[in-house]
C-alpha cells in the first residue's frame, strides 16, 4: 500500500510538534508510530517491486541475474 502526501504531511507535523515544548499525547503518539510503519512498509514494497523487476547482465551482454530472483520472476509473469 503507498502512502499518500498527507500522510506524509502528517508524519511531519507530528515531528515538528514532538520537537515543540507541547510535544506529543499518547494518542498522537500511538498515531505517529502507525504512519512510521506504514511509511516503512511502503518503502520497502517499492524497494521490492523494483528488485524484482530488475535483470542483471554482464559487459558481455549475458543474463547474470541470480535463479532466486528469476524464479520470482518467472512466477509473476516477468520472465519466460
Amino acid at each position: 500500500m503507498a502512502i499518500t502526501n498527507e500522510q506524509i504531511a502528517r508524519i511531519n507535523e507530528l515531528a515538528r510538534k514532538k520537537k515543540s515544548a507541547d510535544g506529543l499525547t499518547s494518542k498522537e503518539l500511538e498515531e505517529q508510530a502507525n504512519l512510521r510503519r506504514l511509511y516503512i512498509d511502503s518503502v520497502k514494497e517499492s524497494l521490492r517491486a523494483q528488485v524484482e523487476t530488475t535483470k542483471l547482465v554482464d559487459d558481455k551482454g549475458n543474463d547474470i541475474t541470480p535463479d532466486k530472483l528469476k524464479k520470482i520472476q518467472k512466477d509473476k509473469g516477468l520472465r519466460d
